[in-house]
């Protein structure tokens, strides 16, 4: 391993001599008399660590020398030899961008050491946290929006990132959870292990089990062979466990004690398997207050509570819908030819005064609408949808309007219900009503007929219809 370069700087011979025979241990020592040499030897040696140089030179002082040396190569370490009446001046000097200061005469070689080693330690570890903080930026340009609630979000991010704590991460559908929870995983020390996400409340309470934590060869009729749950797959990792409050009672136990003891079995099987993970759960639901009505367990909901970050709806920050459509117009006018070329002032307006419930997802497809059907140049009001226009929800579950005579209007045909129908059959057909009115998007239908989007999948397996 090659020893890291350092270059010492003074005048006097016998100091350079001393402090390089002292270094030559750990470091590659390189010396010089003035700063005119210095600085071409920083310019010869760009991979050089540390740069040590006495205050008082002849010609430039050590001062402005490290003053040039820092912004030749930024990632230096900078240390001053100071002598008896130039303390002050060493102090002074370090707030512009000397890392430490040792006074001369050099006695304690040891000590030399130790603090050339601290400097050095020291400005690598703001070399990571600044490379870190680029990455960060460079993730976080998956984001559009510079609203205060988004600033919050983008702050949680970093701060949230670099640990090994559980997060939950609350918002309506539509808002981004799963992009956030990439955006952990990407800036986590973890970042080079594997991202594994359940859709918890697409799977049965069997098949969740299964899915989490595999299973052995015969634990049940199907279990052919052995499986390796998303425990498993994710060891060294992230889980990401979206719609976390749909598992069921029993699974809720299960994870408490994965979460407790970083340990599980496999369904059907003995062996304790340890795992090294770090869950990132998501909802659209009110946690806490499924915790208040008993649905789901107190214990569990603070273990994966420790960070909760919520993301807004899009109509509480109306002030990204401008940069957010302006984005979504440069994906889809590279994706179709580039014959959309911007949108005038009223059809903004408009989707600024649409109240989305489906949230940024749904502003994407209307603006990836907008820009298929548009004849091409800049998007005008006659290009927004007419129920954008109207600020009304889906007319499959809109309240029919009453007539001018005070007679009641029939409801639109997917609510036109007999009364002899029975009241499953009815239920049948409003879900698959809603379903269809929102083109099939379960989280949205869920929010409509407020019931959990797990329902809507345990209902469409009982009819047996594929999705």
């Amino acid at each position: 391993m090659l020893k890291p370069k350092i270059l010492i700087v003074d005048d006097e011979r016998p100091t350079r001599d001393v402090m390089a025979r002292a270094l030559s241990g750990k470091y590659h020592c390189i010396t010089a008399p003035d700063a005119e040499q210095a600085m071409s030897a920083v310019a010869e040696n760009p991979d050089l660590a540390l740069v040590i140089s006495d205050v008082r030179m002849p010609g430039e002082d050590g001062v402005s020398l490290i003053r040039r040396a820092k912004a030749a190569n930024p990632n230096l370490a900078c240390m001053l030899l100071t002598a008896y009446g130039t303390v002050d001046l060493a102090v002074a000097a370090m707030k512009d961008g000397a890392d430490d200061f040792l006074t001369k005469p050099i006695t304690d070689l040891d000590q030399l050491e130790l603090r050339v080693d601290k400097a050095i330690k020291t400005r690598a570890l703001e070399r990571q946290v600044d490379e870190l903080k680029s990455q960060l930026d460079v993730k976080l340009e998956t984001f559009t929006g510079n609203s205060p609630q988004m600033q919050k979000v983008y702050r949680l991010i970093r701060q949230a990132a670099p640990s090994n704590a559980n997060v939950l991460i609350e918002g309506p559908s539509g808002t981004g959870k799963e992009l956030v929870a990439h955006a952990l995983h990407s800036l986590s020390p973890r970042a080079e292990g594997p991202f594994v996400a359940v859709e918890c409340a697409a799977l049965s309470p069997t098949l969740l089990e299964s899915e989490l934590f595999g299973h052995e060869k015969g634990a049940f009729t199907d279990a052919v062979r052995q499986k390796i749950g998303r425990f498993e797959a994710a060891n060294g990792g992230t889980l990401f466990l979206d719609e976390i409050s749909e598992i069921d009672a029993s699974t809720q136990v299960k994870l408490l004690r994965v979460l407790e003891t970083r340990t599980f079995q496999r369904v059907g099987g003995t062996e304790d398997i340890k795992t090294d993970i770090r869950i990132v759960a998501a909802t659209n639901r009110d946690l806490a207050k499924y915790v208040a009505e008993g649905k789901f367990r107190e214990d569990l909901y603070y273990r994966l509570n420790v960070i909760d970050i919520h993301l807004p709806a899009l109509k509480d920050r109306v002030g990204d819908i401008a940069p957010l459509v302006s984005r979504f117009l440069k994906e889809f006018a590279a994706e179709n030819g580039g014959r959309v070329t911007g949108i005038d002032a009223r059809a903004m307006k408009a989707l600024e005064d649409y109240s989305w419930p489906g949230n940024v997802r749904q502003l994407r497809n209307i603006v990836e609408k907008m820009t298929v059907l548009s004849g091409g140049g800049r998007l005008t009001i006659d290009d927004v949808p007419v129920e954008i226009l109207e600020g009304a929800a889906p007319k499959a579950v809109a309240e029919p309007e009453q007539p001018a005579t005070g007679e009641p209007e029939a409801a639109p045909a997917a609510y036109d219900i007999p009364a002899t129908q029975s009241l499953a059959d009815s239920e049948k057909a409003k879900i698959l009503s809603v379903l269809d009115s929102v083109n099939g998007n379960k989280s949205k239908a869920a929010d409509i007929l407020g019931i959990s989007r797990r329902t809507i999948h345990r209902k469409l397996k009982e009819w047996k219809i594929e999705t």
